[in-house]
C-alpha cells in the first residue's frame, strides 16, 4: 500500500491525496488511448456526478495526448430503483456505433454500473469499456472493470468518499 497513508481524523483514512490521484487518472487516460489507437472518436460516459466529474477529468487528459474526437455524455440514474431508470443529456444518435467508456468513482457492488450499461444495450457500438477510480471488490452484480485506478481491499462497513471539486483543489480519497 501507499507509504503517504495516514489518520486524517478519528473516523477517516487518507488514500489517496490529490497528486496520486491525477496519477491515477492520467494512467487510465493513457490505458484508454492504448486500447483505442486506430478509433478516431469516443464517448466518455460519466455517471453523475462524481462519475460525470471523473470523465471531465479523463477528457481533459485525452485531449492533451490524443487525437480522439471526444464526446461527453452525462448519464443520470436513479441508484435506488429496483429496475434501470436513466436518462442521458445527449441524443442516442450522438453515440450510436461508437467505444463508449463507462466511468464511475467507486465500484462497490457494481449495480451502478450495471444500471449504466444498460443505457447502451438497445444501441448498437462498437466496444464499451469501464471505469472506475477505486475498486472495491464486493461485486454482486457480473461486472468487470477495464480501467481502475486502485484496487481497495476494504470491509463491508467502510465507506469510500471521493472528493472532486470543479478545479481539483481539494481532490482527495478517503475510507471512513
Amino acid at each position: 500500500m501507499y507509504q503517504t497513508l495516514f489518520q486524517m481524523d478519528a473516523a477517516q483514512l487518507l488514500i489517496l491525496n490529490k497528486k496520486q490521484m491525477q496519477q491515477k487518472i492520467d494512467r487510465i487516460a493513457y490505458q484508454i488511448l492504448e486500447d483505442n489507437l486506430n478509433e478516431k472518436e469516443i464517448v466518455l460516459a460519466g455517471i453523475w456526478d462524481r462519475g460525470y466529474k471523473l470523465a471531465v477529468r479523463l477528457e481533459k487528459v485525452l485531449k492533451k495526448i490524443s487525437d480522439f474526437k471526444l464526446t461527453l455524455l452525462r448519464i443520470d440514474l436513479e441508484k435506488q430503483s429496483s429496475k434501470l431508470v436513466a436518462t442521458t443529456d445527449l441524443n442516442e444518435s450522438q453515440w450510436k456505433n461508437k467505444v463508449i467508456i463507462l466511468v464511475d468513482d467507486v465500484l462497490n457492488s457494481g449495480k451502478t454500473l450495471a444500471y449504466g450499461l444498460g443505457v447502451f444495450l438497445n444501441t448498437p457500438h462498437k466496444k464499451i469499456r469501464t471505469v472506475v477510480l477505486v475498486d472495491r471488490s464486493h461485486k454482486i452484480f457480473p461486472i468487470a472493470t477495464d480501467f481502475v485506478g486502485l484496487e481497495l481491499a476494504t470491509i463491508l462497513k467502510e465507506h469510500v468518499d471521493v472528493i472532486m471539486d470543479v478545479e481539483g483543489e481539494e481532490d482527495r480519497v478517503y475510507l471512513s
